[in-house]
């Protein structure tokens, strides 16, 4: 008889260290097809506009255009493709999203950049909603506040050009199967073996 493909027990108490050898299994699979998860989800982008010139996909296309074109590297272009990929489930908080989804794949200075753009963001509209636009001066003294304005002024805010030579998604996807094919901080992965582990 080969490996059993499935568990039987129908509550987390009554399961044996083999049924979690099963899950684990199982886990691995499905944990390999988070990149094509993620770029279908990227795919959800299209269509919708928000009222700017570009639909959300183009504006994710476009911010990550300028920034691999820019010479940043593989991961933080990845983080430039998803900043806004909360969009559709996280409409009040999108970018709390989008870092959450980053988080155990990306450096901290990154995932910092991801979570806090909504507000440094804000530096270019908020006062058009009798909002304070220098919300994100809370974040003054933080070591990567110029990284997280620098990625706002350079690559997102100016990122709704509908004549801009903006690449495709296909144009992306290494870098994120890449991205994403090890996680780098998880509950679920020791950190010493993080580097060469792929549970989760």
């Amino acid at each position: 008889m080969g490996e059993p493909t499935d568990t039987t027990f129908t509550a987390m108490r009554d399961a044996s260290r083999d049924d979690y050898q099963v899950i684990g299994r199982h886990n691995l699979t499905f944990f390999q097809g988070l990149p094509d998860r993620i770029l279908a989800h990227l795919k959800l982008l299209t269509g919708d506009t928000g009222g700017y010139a570009v639909d959300r996909l183009t504006h994710s296309l476009q911010t990550a255009t300028r920034a691999q074109r820019d010479g940043q590297d593989e991961e933080y272009v990845v983080c430039a493709l998803l900043h806004d990929i909360g969009d559709t489930l996280a409409s009040t908080n999108h970018s709390d999203l989008a870092a959450t989804i980053l988080e155990p794949f990306v450096s901290e200075q990154n995932h910092w950049i991801v979570k806090h753009h909504g507000i440094f963001q804000g530096y270019y509209f908020f006062h058009h909603f009798d909002m304070d636009r220098d919300m994100r001066d809370r974040f003054r003294d933080h070591e990567w506040f110029r990284d997280c304005a620098a990625f706002c002024e350079k690559y997102d805010q100016n990122s709704f050009d509908p004549e801009y030579e903006t690449l495709p998604l296909e144009a992306f996807e290494p870098a994120v199967r890449k991205v994403f094919a090890v996680p780098k901080k998880s509950i679920y992965v020791d950190a010493g073996a993080a580097a060469n582990d792929t549970r989760v």
